[in-house]
């Protein structure tokens, strides 16, 4: 599936809508960046330049104006077409292409953008634009800002100040519509069917590094776009290091393996991770270790539901993580003074919850006046709950050491509660062992 023309033309109209008819909106592309010396990164596009345009190429900016007298609402400056340099990089999509191709009212060569922009926004009164994101642009929106406000005592108006567009369009983000679900499900269930080949793969002597290769070949072969992130695979103590991605260890027997991977589809990020152990079966103190992450990952889930907050659900989890840590001598004293002065986070330091989009840990404000926010259907949130027996933790029984293990699902909430996109991966230590045969 490919997310329609028409979906992005609805994000332009709902931004404008809400910035009004005297305000204008720039958007630049995400630069290319250099890998070494001439060899540059993957290029990956600004996320919010794509959400609401769809375009993939450097070198670009939106403009929107809305209501332009003469219907020229979304403007595009884009890289000309160039035969000889499209011989050595690919094409492009030029004037014609952005128009025909991304709805744009009228587009422009990229060579145009400052006489285009100086003429378009001198008419405005307010303007939103990303700043610091990208400080080259920034730069020469400081410019323009200067001249325009040189202008203004003759004109009357023109913008006199920058206005930072991510409250308006990261609220919309947050909120994920119909397409945005399906496109996460695509790469969920891609992500998916590589965890499940990881996890058949995995046994004593096959290095990190094979499974990470094993994960990147079903993301692109089942159509995503690659890895969401840099997959973690993390053997032995590895994985009570939170974003170990070195990945050049050999398995070994009787240690376990924790995965956290996810593919990214039509630019939307799935996030699961597993733990399993590389032999057969846990260890006795390594599945008392699981059925309680498992607990703790289960009891955040059913907190997730419309009203409730988004820490709800990492109380909910830290809640069975300490009564469980108490049972099994790996922290000791009262429940209450643990939570309160934080005294469980050698053994777990992250928090359980992010939100999931376009962006792995994706915008949206997770506290709205002071107050965590109230969890509303059509957010995607992940959880992600973990214990870590690792070289931060001291003076516990040696047959703790070196245990890590994180169980992540993707959630999305529902109007009747929520539904765990990812549940078609196994995650009971009776399902795994199932799914490994």
């Amino acid at each position: 599936m490919t997310i329609e023309r028409e979906a992005f033309a609805r994000r332009r109209r709902a931004l404008m809508e809400r910035i009004g008819p005297q305000a204008a909106a720039l958007f630049p592309a995400a630069p290319v960046a250099v890998r070494s010396r001439d060899v540059e990164y993957p290029y990956r596009q600004d996320n919010d330049l794509y959400y609401l345009t769809g375009f993939k190429e450097p070198e670009a900016v939106c403009l929107l104006l809305p209501g332009h007298s003469k219907r020229e609402e979304f403007v595009l400056f884009v890289q000309p077409r160039d035969l000889e340099r499209e011989t050595w990089t690919g094409r492009r999509a030029g004037v014609e292409g952005a128009m025909e191709g991304y709805g744009a009212d009228i587009a422009y060569t990229i060579d145009k953008l400052e006489e285009k922009v100086l003429a378009y926004i001198g008419e405005r009164e307010r303007l939103y634009c990303p700043v610091g994101r990208h400080p080259a642009f920034t730069q020469k929106v400081m410019g323009w800002l200067q001249h325009w406000q040189t202008q203004r005592p003759r004109t009357g108006h023109g913008p006199t100040g920058i206005l930072d567009p991510a409250e308006i369009l990261h609220e919309m983000r947050l909120f994920k519509s119909a397409e945005e679900v399906e496109a996460m499900r695509r790469a969920i269930a891609i992500a998916t069917e590589a965890h499940l080949a990881a996890l058949r793969a995995a046994r004593p002597g096959v290095y990190e590094y094979e499974i990470e290769a094993l994960l990147d070949y079903t993301f692109r072969r089942q159509g995503g776009w690659g890895p969401a992130y840099p997959s973690i695979v993390a053997s032995g103590e590895n994985a009570t290091i939170l974003h170990y991605t070195t990945n050049n260890r050999a398995l070994q027997a009787g240690e376990v393996l924790l995965i956290d991977a996810g593919a990214e589809f039509e630019g939307y990020c799935a996030d699961i991770t597993r733990t399993y152990p590389v032999s057969d079966e846990f260890s006795g103190p390594q599945r008392d270790v699981y059925e309680l992450v498992l607990r703790a990952q289960l009891a955040a889930i059913g907190a997730i539901r419309p009203g409730a907050r988004f820490d709800d659900v990492h109380q909910r989890a830290l809640d069975v993580l300490v009564e469980g840590l108490l049972a099994l001598g790996l922290l000791s004293g009262s429940k209450a003074e643990i939570i309160e002065k934080e005294l469980y986070k050698p053994l777990y330091m992250h928090r359980t919850s992010h939100w999931l989009g376009l962006d792995v840990h994706d915008v949206g404000n997770y506290k709205i006046d002071g107050q965590s926010r109230v969890l509303e259907p059509g957010m995607v949130l992940t959880v992600e709950p973990g214990i870590y027996v690792g070289m931060q933790v001291h003076d516990v029984d040696p047959k703790w050491s070196g245990i890590g293990v994180r169980i992540e699902d993707d959630v999305l909430v529902t109007a009747g509660g929520c539904e765990v996109l990812s549940a078609a991966m196994p995650k009971t230590i009776e399902d795994l062992a199932a799914a490994r045969r």
